[in-house]
């Protein structure tokens, strides 16, 4: 299936290390307001993508390639070790920040 010209943008923007972190801070964002963690597993992906793909990732961050891609597949819930294992091979860590109510 050819790329289409959207997508090979996205992942180009998405090699500009402030551009991904956004992206994924945004998905992140999202998730806690919708609950829905495939589109958040998604972003993760399409850094991934940009950063040489998943199985580049999965070795970096030590994690078997099959493994990760049913991780992500949305088939089943990752392990949060898992996902955690995977932002650090992306670069990127959880982090926490207070919930302000005005």
């Amino acid at each position: 299936m050819p790329k289409s010209n959207f997508d090979t943008y996205h992942i180009q923007k998405l090699k500009n290390e402030e551009y991904a972190r956004a992206y994924l801070e945004v998905a992140l964002e999202e998730y806690e307001t919708d609950g829905d963690s495939q589109s958040f597993f998604n972003a993760l992906k399409d850094v991934a993508r940009a950063q040489g793909g998943l199985g580049h990732v999965a070795e970096k961050a030590n994690l078997n390639r099959q493994n990760l891609y049913k991780a992500l597949s949305g088939n089943k819930k990752p392990r949060l070790e898992t996902i955690s294992h995977f932002m650090h091979g992306l670069g990127y860590k959880f982090s926490l920040q207070p919930i302000h109510n005005s």
